[in-house]
């Protein structure tokens, strides 16, 4: 196909529903998490939700050579982070103009003031060379594990609700796991939210959930025995499940989880890269010296914005 005319890039709007019923079906979703969890990002609810101002969702179309793309993305309070919701339809994810949309979705992101957008995708996505051209790079690889039968003799509960005492142990154990270059673009918990092993320190999972799944994300130190009963005693004894599927998402820094997983009849999907962009920010506005002191001379300078993209 030959693309000739550069696309326009524009928010979306309420005369696209159309275009979003045609796509629903056909969206490269980035967002693994919220996948799992929440369900379809182009669903009728959920799209609502991307013209409620309060919300820091974002989506947007291109145009042009008679075809369009859309793209979504999206910000949960509090976090340095945005990620990239998904991409439609799958049949444009070569076109040439995609990373234009993909940068534009991202330099919304920074309006939130966020460092840096995330993108989770199978390795052979076919989006995989427009979101690397868009300035993304591979940080860490992942694999989605569905628990939801796993199951073991005699495991007992050995897990408890966390508590906001547990943080400073938490955060312990994160630095334990998770490498340091990756600790700014995946900072250390800043609440105690989900599970702690009762007899010790050296396992935390944090659970995300919603209307269609329950996702696990565990900080386990590889010192910990008898992980796999361990795992299905927590999924056993998960309160509020409600027939819920669960999920356990493994990072490559935990990778030797995953044949304790395997023993236990747990099913894995395709493994993902986890990109990352990092985004221009402010580093510091200029301001008037409040004062200087009488016999010293001081030169005159100024601070402003530094746009450097990283």
């Amino acid at each position: 196909m030959a693309y000739n005319l550069p696309m326009s890039i524009r928010p979306l709007d309420l005369l696209d529903l159309p275009t979003i019923a045609r796509y629903r079906s056909d969206a490269l979703t980035l967002d693994s998490a919220r996948a799992l969890t929440r369900g379809h990002p182009l669903g009728a609810a959920g799209f609502l939700a991307y013209f409620n101002p309060a919300r820091h969702l974002y989506s947007a179309i291109a145009n042009g050579d008679g075809a369009s793309i859309l793209g979504g993305i999206t910000h949960s309070r509090g976090e340095t982070f945005s990620k990239l919701l998904y991409l439609t339809p799958v049949s444009q994810l070569t076109h040439p103009e995609l990373p234009d949309l993909i940068e534009h979705l991202s330099a919304e992101a920074g309006k939130w003031g966020v460092f840096h957008v995330i993108a989770e995708l199978d390795e052979t996505s076919r989006a995989f060379y427009a979101i690397r051209k868009a300035g993304f790079s591979v940080y860490a690889w992942q694999r989605m594990w569905d628990i939801s039968n796993i199951t073991e003799a005699d495991s007992k509960s050995g897990w408890r609700r966390t508590q906001s005492v547990d943080l400073p142990s938490i955060q312990s154990l994160y630095h334990q796991i998770v490498p340091p270059f990756l600790h700014p673009v995946e900072p250390a918990p800043k609440r105690a939210l989900g599970f702690v092993c009762s007899d010790g320190s050296k396992c935390y999972v944090s659970v995300t959930s919603g209307a269609q799944g329950i996702l696990l994300t565990p900080l386990i130190h590889p010192e910990m025995t008898d992980v796999g009963a361990r795992l299905a005693a927590l999924v056993q004894g998960l309160p509020d499940r409600r027939g819920r599927p669960v999920y356990l998402c493994v990072r490559s820094y935990q990778t030797w989880l995953e044949p304790a997983l395997e023993d236990l009849g747990a099913q894995a999907a395709a493994r993902q890269a986890v990109m990352v962009k990092r985004l221009t920010r402010l580093v510091q506005e200029e301001q008037p010296a409040q004062a200087v002191p009488s016999r010293v001379s001081v030169q005159p300078s100024r601070v402003s914005r530094i746009d450097a993209d990283e």
